[in-house]
């Protein structure tokens, strides 16, 4: 384990402080669960975007899509507890 000096406005400790005792913690362990939170946040952000630019690339390299008035039908049926035929990619109207 290594350690980092961060210097944080007097308000902001006094908050930590009071967020810590009202979770039943130390301050260091509501500070390392914070940056925890955010690395993962930005962790699952990152993976998003990248699923994302994926799927466009797709659309993009073969002119095909769902519309979502047919992936939301298909979905409600799922949810339901239905086991649905998977919507067919369609070409893009222009």
């Amino acid at each position: 384990m290594s350690t980092t000096t961060i210097r944080l406005p007097e308000d902001l400790k006094k908050r930590i402080a009071q967020a810590a005792a009202n979770a039943g913690t130390s301050s260091h362990a509501f500070i390392l669960g914070a940056i925890e939170d955010s690395v993962e946040a930005a962790k699952r952000r990152n993976e998003f975007y990248e699923t994302a630019e994926r799927r466009f690339a797709d659309i993009a390299e073969t002119g095909k899509t769902i519309s979502w008035s047919a992936m939301r039908a298909y979905l409600l049926e799922r949810v339901s507890g239905k086991k649905p035929p998977r919507p067919r990619p369609k070409k893009l109207a222009r």
